[in-house]
C-alpha cells in the first residue's frame, strides 16, 4: 500500500512511519508539504498518488491557538479540506487524527464516539471543524480521536523526567482526568483500521484513566526517581485555553468493528520508559 504521512516529523508522525515500514510510504513534514496551499496539495496528491493519507499534520498549540485563530484554522480546518479533496481525486483514503479536546469535558463518565461534541478552545473547534470538512468531502475516511499523546519528542514524559532533575519539588494537577496515550498504540490501531473497510469516527485511547498527578507519579514510580509531588488544583495554573476536566474517551467503535489493540496505559508507558 503507498501511503502519504502528513506532519511526518512530529511524533505520531515518526511512530506511524516506523510502523509502516513494510509499506511503500511517502513522508511529508512542513517543509515538503504545505497543507494549507491548496494548488500545492493538489499537485503533491496527483504526483504522489497514495492509496491512503495518514493525516498527522495539525496545529496542536493549545494555548497560541486562542491567540492565533486564523493560524489554527488554515492548518486545522483548510488543511484538511485540501487533504481531503486530494484523496477524493486521486481515490484515496484518509485517516484524520482528532483530539479530546472536541469534548468539553462536563460529562464525567467516558465518551463514546456519538457523544455530542461542545468543544471550548480553539484548537478543540478547529479540531473538529476539521472533522467536518473529512466527513463532507470524502466518504472514505477513518477520524481517529485520541488524547494525552507521547512519544518521540516533547512530551509530559521527558518533561517530567527533565523538571525531576532541576527541582526537588514539582506541582503537579490533579483535577484534570483523562488517558495517556503512547504513539506507539495510536499506530497499531490505525493501521488496523486502514486494513479494513470500516469508515467512520473512533476512539483510540490506551486503557485507564488517571490525572497528571497519577500520570506523573506514574512516570517516577517506573523510572526510579525520588521527587516530591504535590497534587495542586487547576485554578492554580491558569492557561489562556480551558483543559477539559474529564476527557475519557472509550475506543468504543474500535471494540465494535476491528478489534481494540490499545494496552493499559501503565503498560505503553513502562515499553516507552524502556
Amino acid at each position: 500500500m503507498r501511503i502519504l504521512i502528513t506532519g511526518a516529523n512530529g511524533q505520531l508522525g515518526r511512530e506511524v512511519a516506523r510502523q509502516g515500514i513494510q509499506h511503500d510510504l511517502v513522508l511529508a513534514g512542513r517543509d515538503k508539504l504545505d497543507i494549507t496551499n491548496t494548488s500545492q496539495v493538489s499537485s503533491f496528491m496527483r504526483e504522489v498518488k497514495p492509496d491512503a493519507v495518514i493525516h498527522c499534520a495539525a496545529y496542536t498549540n493549545v494555548d497560541g491557538a486562542e491567540s492565533d485563530e486564523d493560524g489554527a484554522f488554515r492548518v486545522n480546518v483548510v488543511g484538511a479540506q485540501n487533504v481531503a479533496a486530494g484523496c477524493l481525486e486521486t481515490g484515496g483514503r484518509m485517516v484524520y487524527v482528532s483530539t479530546d479536546y472536541v469534548f468539553d469535558g462536563e460529562k464525567r463518565d467516558v465518551y463514546r464516539e456519538f457523544d455530542a461534541v461542545n468543544p471550548q478552545t480553539v484548537y478543540g473547534r478547529t479540531k473538529w471543524q476539521g472533522e467536518e470538512m473529512v466527513r463532507r468531502i470524502l466518504g472514505r475516511h477513518y477520524i481517529v480521536r485520541t488524547a494525552w499523546l507521547y512519544g518521540e519528542g516533547n512530551n509530559f514524559v521527558r518533561t517530567m523526567l527533565r523538571l525531576a532533575r532541576q527541582q526537588d519539588t514539582l506541582r503537579i494537577v490533579h483535577d484534570q482526568i483523562g488517558t495517556p496515550t503512547s504513539t506507539v498504540e495510536l499506530a497499531k490501531a490505525i493501521f488496523q483500521l486502514l486494513e479494513s473497510d470500516s469508515y467512520g469516527t473512533y476512539h483510540a485511547t490506551c486503557q485507564g484513566q488517571c490525572s497528571w498527578y497519577d500520570f506523573a507519579c506514574e512516570i517516577f514510580r517506573q523510572t526510579g526517581k525520588q521527587v516530591k509531588i504535590v497534587p495542586v488544583a487547576t485554578g492554580e495554573f491558569p492557561r489562556p485555553a480551558k483543559r477539559p476536566a474529564y476527557s475519557v474517551l472509550d475506543n468504543y467503535m474500535l471494540r465494535m468493528t476491528v478489534g481494540d489493540p490499545m494496552r493499559e496505559w501503565q503498560t505503553a508507558l513502562k515499553e516507552y520508559i524502556k
